[in-house]
């Protein structure tokens, strides 16, 4: 069955495009930076980790070989048809209901800034019902400049220049980010909406799904440490 685009997502290039714009293909070949090793630092040994938002397992295939345990989440089947050696669920974030509960909830890829508000809501209390009462949630957020330092351009290892082109208002506090990825041999586009947080907003959002911010992972605090509230 053929999943519903979202409005004001899109995406173009080779092969396939999922409904929030993101490129198949494109991740397939992408490098993996530094976020096994944040992950890893911040979570026990041999810990079960649920991922929401596995894409193409760009990160999942490291924890595995880490020694983690990861049950891997995406709406995306051709997404979730690249990933090996992980349980994967296939259906979207908001509507999971596991009847469990993991040591590590992990929300990457900056999820936490999707543009709709209830769609942020739906995320971080997937995260609150699938996290065990010791255990912690693991969130990636947008770099404080993000919207800021535009445009900017960096070079993958994987051989692709990655480009943050532009970052306009379309109304409510959200943005409409535009992004390139350019391969010597292929060039795909992104377009998708993304809401800033403050500082004040971000702990307020984690606060209404019953999640307290517990410490930074990076000098940056683009990676945090949640923890349910007691």
């Amino acid at each position: 069955m053929e999943l519903k685009r979202r409005q004001g997502y899109q995406g173009t290039g080779p092969g396939p495009i999922t409904p929030d714009g993101c490129a198949v293909e494109l991740y397939s070949r992408m490098s993996v930076r530094d976020e096994p090793d944040v992950i890893a630092a911040a979570v026990p040994a041999g810990a079960h980790i649920l991922e929401l938002g596995c894409g193409v397992g760009r990160v999942t295939h490291p924890l595995l070989e880490r020694g983690f345990t990861v049950t891997a989440v995406d709406e995306s089947p051709e997404m979730l048809e690249r990933v090996r050696g992980a349980r994967t669920i296939c259906g979207p974030i908001e509507d999971l209901e596991l009847g469990e509960t993991f040591d590590v909830v992990m929300l990457a890829s900056f999820l936490v800034h999707a543009g709709d508000p209830e769609v942020r809501r739906g995320l971080l209390r997937a995260c609150a019902r699938h996290v065990a009462e010791d255990g912690c949630v693991l969130i990636q957020r947008e770099g404080a400049d993000y919207h800021t330092n535009l445009p900017r351009e960096r070079l993958d290892s994987a051989g692709c220049t990655v480009r943050i082109l532009s970052a306009e208002p379309v109304g409510d506090g959200v943005n409409s980010v535009r992004a390139e990825y350019e391969f010597p041999d292929a060039v795909w586009t992104h377009t998708f909406l993304s809401r800033p947080l403050s500082p004040r907003q971000f702990e307020e959002a984690l606060a209404e799904a019953g999640l307290r911010l517990d410490r930074c992972l990076t000098d940056d605090g683009t990676w945090v440490r949640a923890v349910p509230v007691r």
